[in-house]
């Protein structure tokens, strides 16, 4: 999408129930509240290193309904849940669990970030976020600690089990 085709928003492609989706989802409650102050931006951390993510601006574009594109951004996962724009809201609108909220919107509609993709690829593969090699397991033995053997059917069973295993199609092998 070009830049100019960000600044567009075509009435049809509004949802104006969007924000009450929102307000249904723990955390979300709060979203009308938001009168787009500004101090959740100007305290954000994140928003500091990453022009992307702007508390501010995320909630403007979820009340005006644009739920497609809030929820197939990748602003909404910048989130680090710190807590300062929590802290500093002067209408509680609790802007972190707000993200959250929108993240839980975003996986049931089938939008997960990549990071969450790698790391249950990993899990289904190895039953563990890192790979238990045969050089990490010689180091363990070396200090007096037990081998780590890597066995997924368990995390295969839950995933399967919870419906991850619908949401994320793992590569071959996995």
């Amino acid at each position: 999408m070009s830049e100019n085709e960000e600044k567009i928003i075509k009435v049809n492609e509004l949802n104006p129930n969007f924000k009450y989706e929102i307000q249904a989802q723990p955390g979300g409650e709060n979203i009308t509240r938001c009168f787009a102050c500004g101090t959740c931006s100007a305290a954000c951390p994140v928003r500091e290193v990453n022009e992307k993510y702007n508390p501010r601006k995320i909630i403007r574009m979820a009340l005006l309904g644009m739920k497609e594109r809030v929820l197939s951004s990748d602003f909404i996962w910048l989130c680090s849940s710190c807590y300062t724009c929590y802290e500093r809201c002067p209408q509680d609108v609790r802007i972190t669990e707000l993200m959250n909220a929108m993240k839980n919107i975003a996986v049931k509609e089938g939008y997960i970030h990549p990071s969450f993709v790698a790391q249950m690829e990993a899990l289904n593969s190895h039953g563990r976020l890192y790979e238990m090699g045969e050089f990490d397991n010689k180091k363990r033995v070396k200090v007096g600690l037990p081998p780590i053997e890597e066995t997924a059917e368990d995390t295969k069973k839950l995933f399967k089990q919870e419906g991850v295993d619908k949401l994320i199609e793992f590569k071959e092998g996995g």
